[in-house]
């Protein structure tokens, strides 16, 4: 692989979530420090939205990783498009709560208030998050609100943090679960990354895998894969990761914008992204031309 050619210590832009690369940019440390705000406050639910490839999952890990030197007690379920029982047996298991082999609804709640009740004798305080959220079924969401009724006289006992995608939202209006939607306390938007961003981004993770030398992606591969990524950090490994390999392959110390549009071409997403930009500025100069072309006709009928 390239790392040695280019004086690295690991590869940089795996799309694997590892905590270890975390860009601390101001939407995602405003994610970071609300949800660690609304965790010690014992806010009962908490909700982050951000489109496909923005860093949800990371960041879920990311603050996961951070209440562990606190006192809580953490489930993470990353599918939950499950079924209401198949959603209660999973967050017990994700909690290590025993329960009996052919263990009903009502015995498993009951299960899980009392592990619930033990931690929060104990000082501590339980919280489950739960990725791609915008998949749970109405009926596992109403579930879910069902189990987090469960508190003391002063506190939660459970606390919750949906991670999803936009369609959460949608999700979250159905009249069936308003109840849910009004319990949630603190909610994030994650955003993109602008052009300054990706450059920081970049030379961020480059640092966290060892480079010390010059730059080493041009202004003009950062331009291309700005406008190639939209800005999405998925997309942004993807693309600078494929073009390091191209300039690797060639020999090349430095990516320019030659091995950016390489990766391009070989990335679905973004060579359809690209390519829709382009037809739709080709439509646009056509309507200015014609537009051009009609007042021109116009002007010279008014001469004549």
């Amino acid at each position: 692989m390239y790392t040695a050619h280019y004086g690295l210590a690991e590869l940089p832009f795996t799309i694997t979530p590892d905590t270890h690369f975390f860009f601390g940019h101001s939407s995602y440390q405003e994610a970071l420090n609300t949800l660690l705000v609304a965790a010690r406050t014992g806010e009962g639910f908490i909700k982050v939205v951000g489109e496909v490839g923005t860093g949800k999952t990371l960041l879920c890990r990311k603050f996961l990783g951070t209440l562990e030197s606190e006192n809580f007690v953490t489930a993470y379920i990353p599918n939950p498009y499950l079924e209401p029982m198949t959603l209660l047996l999973a967050t017990a298991d994700e909690l290590g709560v025993t329960y009996p082999e052919n263990v009903n609804q009502h015995q498993l709640l009951k299960a899980l208030n009392q592990f619930l009740m033990d931690t929060h004798a104990g000082g501590k305080r339980v919280l489950l998050c739960l990725d791609e959220a915008q998949a749970m079924p109405i009926e596992t969401l109403e579930t879910l609100r069902l189990l987090s009724n469960l508190e003391t006289e002063t506190s939660k006992l459970l606390q919750v943090v949906l991670f999803g995608q936009p369609e959460l939202d949608t999700r979250l209006d159905d009249p069936a679960i308003r109840q849910l939607k009004q319990r949630i306390g603190f909610a994030c938007q994650l955003g993109t990354l602008n052009l300054q961003d990706v450059e920081y981004y970049l030379a961020h993770r480059l640092g966290i895998a060892g480079y010390r030398g010059p730059r080493l992606f041009s202004r003009d591969a950062v331009r291309l894969l700005f406008r190639a990524s939209r800005g999405l950090p998925r997309l942004i490994n993807i693309l600078a990761h494929k073009a390091m390999m191209a300039g690797y392959g060639e020999g090349a110390r430095y990516v320019t914008d030659k091995y950016v549009k390489f990766a391009i071409i070989d990335t679905e997403s973004a060579r359809s992204r690209m390519l829709a930009t382009r037809r739709k500025w080709l439509r646009l100069g056509a309507l200015i031309a014609a537009l051009a072309a009609s007042a021109g006709v116009l002007v010279w009928g008014q001469w004549l």
